[in-house]
């Protein structure tokens, strides 16, 4: 068989390990090589070549490396506990930036607590013990299970399509993870165990910088807003996959959508409730990443403030853009319609003022083909019973808005902040939930592929980590717009594009992986979806739509 790697084609014989045929380039890499990508799909390094195809090395600057090395952590971890306290029934909760928070349900976490578990962890890993995957039958798991009384990876037993149980062994320790794992646990080294909140965060290095920790920043309001969601849904006894396909397949899943969305109502109410309260806000400011829901939010905030006397009046920043010939250029000569600086800041402040003075404006249209702003007699005044809303990348940049006083200002911030975990030790990504939610939506109302909005995928991230997520704790409040539902029913909507995606593409592997998490979900009907819910902007028939 022949192999290319890096453009040189090697005669390999089938069987061997993708570790032993380039263990010389493993060695010499700059970056610590965690796992490989063989003909686009996500490979262990022990993967065994069973035919021709290119080999890519996948170190911990590329976003699949540092999953695995996430994942590799995490299962070092539950070993340190297995081996220190046994009887501990460790959660992992959040992602908060580049740090994982969890919980030991069953057991106070305490500093001695974690420096038993820390310096297990570090012995685990200096030792560099082999982490293997074991496959199984469902007739072999279901011996499994019952002879072992565990539910580590249970799930998998009940998914119809999935074949092979997987497992992953190392010495007598034994989890499950969704995705490719490392080959051994001497990889993981570089880390940090902080007790916290009477919870522990993991910490971890970034991909822009592998071989070191960032500097630690606290996402208070992010973790009081995850709580808030975790703690209904615990009420609600939904707060793991299992329990949602549970009630699925009972066919109780109607009552808990309308207690979701009640969830939703509920706190656009407080947030309208909050604003009318401070007498001295004009100004609502709406910030988020890519496909939170911005728009369905502000339509049912709206609803909220006109039942306090307010008469909510939109503003849009696209159309205060800088002319074409002033914006900013990115490092590859592009322009950077994104940046701070493509908004023409001196007149967006002039004319909030001048509303909020009670006076007249001329209201500009961006012309996007020509790059100019043009005005064609669109007037706005602003009367005492309105209020203006706001929503843009650079909302909750008080650079965007130097001259409003802060507290004519309210800031809030969106996003769909995951609550729900797959199991114990498997938590579903937040930016997972808004790239299925924009697969559909690109597809539904742009005739987008899934393939293209994968393509698009990291230059949106880029952008969100450069603009909205270092001010994401400016905001005055936030609201979680996700659903504990909504992946179980855009998954019927989201496989088919994503099987779309072939292995002669790049974004195979990124497709395959969505696709596995997306099958363990039972199916929800479409039809179960209020027609005011906010996931109806992704998969259509909102009743604000026009």
């Amino acid at each position: 068989m022949q192999i290319i790697y890096e453009e040189h084609i090697i005669d390999v014989k089938k069987g061997t390990k993708v570790i032993d045929l380039l263990k010389n380039e493993i060695v010499k890499s700059r970056n610590k090589v965690i796992a490989c990508r063989f003909n686009n799909e996500v490979k262990s390094l022990n993967y065994e070549i069973d035919s021709d195809g290119k080999i890519e090395l996948i170190d911990l600057t590329n976003k699949d490396g540092m999953r695995i090395y996430r994942r590799g952590l995490i299962y070092v971890i539950g070993k340190a506990f297995y081996e220190t306290y046994p009887e501990a029934l460790l959660t992992i909760n959040f992602q908060l930036s580049n740090s994982i928070l969890c919980e030991v349900a069953n057991m106070q976490v305490t500093k001695e607590m974690i420096a038993k578990v820390d310096e297990k962890v570090k012995e685990i890993i200096k030792r560099d013990a082999k982490i293997t995957k074991v496959s199984m039958t469902k007739e072999e798991a279901e011996d499994f299970y019952e002879k072992n009384h565990t539910l580590k990876g249970r799930l998998q037993v009940d998914i119809k399509d999935k074949k092979e149980i997987m497992l992953y062994f190392c010495e007598d320790y034994y989890n499950y993870f969704y995705g490719v794992m490392p080959i051994s646990t001497g990889v993981t080294d570089i880390y940090e165990i902080l007790e916290y909140d009477g919870r522990f965060l993991v910490r971890y290095p970034s991909k822009k910088a592998p071989d070191r920790l960032p500097e630690f920043k606290e996402n208070k309001k992010l973790l009081s807003t995850l709580d808030d969601y975790e703690e209904v849904h615990k009420t609600l006894n939904v707060h793991t996959l299992y329990k949602l396909n549970k009630i699925v397949k009972e066919n109780k899943i109607k009552d808990y959508i309308l207690l979701d969305e009640a969830l939703h109502e509920k706190k656009m109410a407080q947030i309208a409730d909050d604003i009318v309260k401070r007498e001295k806000v004009k100004v609502i400011l709406i910030a988020g990443p890519s496909s939170s829901g911005k728009t369905t939010f502000a339509k049912r905030l709206g609803l909220q403030l006109r039942l306090n006397g307010l008469k909510p009046v939109t503003i849009s920043v696209d159309d205060y853009f800088v002319e074409r010939t002033l914006n900013p250029k990115d490092e590859f000569g592009n322009y950077d319609f994104e940046c701070l600086e493509a908004i023409d800041i001196k007149l967006f402040n002039d004319h909030i003022l001048r509303l909020l003075k009670g006076e007249e404006i001329q209201v500009p249209t961006f012309d996007f083909e020509h790059g100019i702003k043009v005005y064609k007699g669109n007037t706005m005044k602003l009367n005492d019973d309105q209020i203006l809303v706001i929503e843009g990348i650079h909302c909750l940049n008080d650079n965007l808005t130097p001259l409003i006083p802060k507290e004519q200002k309210y800031k809030v911030y969106i996003s769909a902040l995951t609550v729900l975990n797959i199991d114990y030790y498997n938590r579903i990504s937040t930016t997972d939930t808004r790239l299925i939610r924009r697969i559909v939506r690109d597809n539904q109302f742009r005739s987008y592929s899934a393939l293209h909005t994968l393509k698009m995928w990291d230059s949106v991230n880029r952008g969100e980590e450069k603009n909205i997520f270092p001010y994401q704790e400016e905001a005055d409040i936030m609201f979680n717009s996700s659903l504990i539902y909504e992946l179980a029913v855009l998954k019927d909507y989201a496989i088919p594009l994503l099987e779309e995606i072939d292995k002669t593409h790049p974004e195979y592997s990124e497709a395959k992986r969505l696709c596995t998490m997306l099958g363990y979900f039972e199916s929800i009907p479409e039809e179960y979806v209020p027609k005011n819910s906010l996931l109806r902007e992704f998969i259509g028939g909102s009743i604000f739509m026009d």
